[in-house]
């Protein structure tokens, strides 16, 4: 009787007494717990930190974990998170949570679990990853006649398909957080693309459907705000040969997938199967992912057979400020343009965010700010971001964008400690 009328009770309670309950009724759902730590060394705060942990590393101290009956409190709150299954195997292999460290501090989350069942929980959409092709029609001359969009979550990019087919929405796979929408061209242009965006809602669900490229006019949401051409745009992957950056253009086949469209963090995975340069010919996978409240993109890039460079870069734009920043004994550092470069004719930062170890040149050619970089074992890791005036909050002057840009690269320097 004393359990029943507990429970009564609860139902009773307002204010402080709510929380306490609610933590009665997580006991209830979710028996099980264990404490993640969390320390910001940084001198900075970081708000929305999204925190990785692998479901092998939890399962060698929780063996009966179950990543499809969790939840994360900070404190009594419940925060968002998510389970993932990167390596594609059909099973969850990794958590993300998120969560407002300050500058010096630490901090513990609690992750609750039932090892039996499944409870899903859903909470805002903050990130997003998106891929939309065109069902029921046919090519005719390489361009894709009637039809209509729908959503899937890979593609075989067929062989008929180029630029301005009408075949893909918007043109490729797009991601965004409540910041800041990207897509890139799923064709031989293989480059890079913003999404200026004047909302935190997520957007792309509805681009591109009341025309090609209607995206280019001035919307309630935003417009594609950057001029890409013949450019890297911002953070495309390609290869420095000859004095040009040439992007990942001639392959042999290409597959494209939404591996993540998460609350919290979504992600892009492109097979590029043959990719045929100068120097020779290369399969590579790319990596793509986003998190909430970020501007930031992370490219991770796997290549096989040992070339010579992966190149990456900034287009090159009229009345804009090329600069750099690094911390002296810094790990990371970003090279980055700013001013009146966006296609709505106000303020656009764009920058790119490398390992120092990784840097083989800075240089240029007729289109593109170059960054030359040399894989580790085939492996590479760097960071894109655009910063536009007319975002939520967005950043109005050129100094305001470079302390952006210098505590952005404290953070990379200074990676939290997370431990369980």
């Amino acid at each position: 009787m004393k359990k029943i009328r507990g429970i009564i009770g609860c139902i009773a309670l307002t204010g402080l007494s709510v929380l306490a309950c609610s933590g009665f009724k997580w006991r209830l759902e979710y028996p099980k717990s264990f404490i993640v730590s969390i320390r910001n060394d940084a001198v900075v705060d970081r708000t929305d930190a999204v925190i990785s942990l692998t479901i092998r590393e939890i399962e060698a101290s929780y063996p009966d974990f179950n990543p499809e009956a969790f939840i994360v409190l900070s404190g009594r709150k419940e925060t968002a998170s998510q389970a993932d299954d990167l390596d594609g195997d059909g099973k969850a292999d990794t958590i993300f949570l998120i969560k407002d460290v300050e500058a010096g501090e630490g901090g513990n989350v609690t992750v609750r679990y039932a090892a039996d069942g499944v409870i899903q929980r859903t909470y805002p959409k903050r990130t997003q990853a998106e891929l939309s092709h065109k069902f029921g029609g046919r090519f005719v001359n390489r361009k894709y006649e009637g039809g209509e969009f729908r959503n899937v979550t890979s593609l075989r990019v067929p062989s008929e398909h180029t630029d301005h087919s009408t075949f893909i929405r918007y043109e490729g796979p797009g991601w965004e957080s409540d910041r800041v929408g990207y897509r890139f061209y799923l064709d031989w242009r293989n480059a890079v693309d913003i999404f200026g965006k004047k909302v935190s809602d997520m957007v792309l669900q509805d681009v591109g459907l009341d025309g090609f490229d209607s995206y280019h006019e001035m919307a309630g949401w935003g417009m594609d705000i950057l001029k890409v051409g013949e450019s890297l745009g911002v953070g495309s992957l390609g290869m420095w040969i000859d004095g040009r950056a040439e992007r990942v253009s001639v392959t042999d086949s290409v597959l494209c997938a939404v591996v993540s469209d998460g609350p919290i963090r979504s992600q892009i995975r492109t097979r590029y199967y043959g990719w045929k340069t100068g120097s020779g010919k290369y399969d590579l996978v790319s990596d793509l992912s986003i998190t909430a409240g970020s501007r930031m993109t992370r490219h991770d890039v796997r290549v096989n057979g040992d070339p010579p460079n992966l190149c990456t870069g900034i287009v090159k734009l009229d009345d804009t400020q090329f600069m750099s920043t690094s911390r002296p004994a810094g790990v990371w550092m970003a090279l980055a343009t700013y001013g009146m470069q966006s296609l709505s004719g106000d303020k656009l930062g764009m920058a790119v965010l490398f390992r120092r170890t990784d840097l083989v040149e800075v240089t240029e050619d007729a289109h593109s700010h170059v960054i030359v970089l040399k894989p580790k074992e085939g492996i590479l890791t760097y960071y894109y971001l655009a910063a536009w005036e007319q975002e939520p909050g967005g950043i109005q002057s050129e100094k305001a964008f470079l302390d952006y840009l210098n505590e952005t690269v404290q953070k990379l320097d200074a990676p939290l400690k997370v431990t369980l």
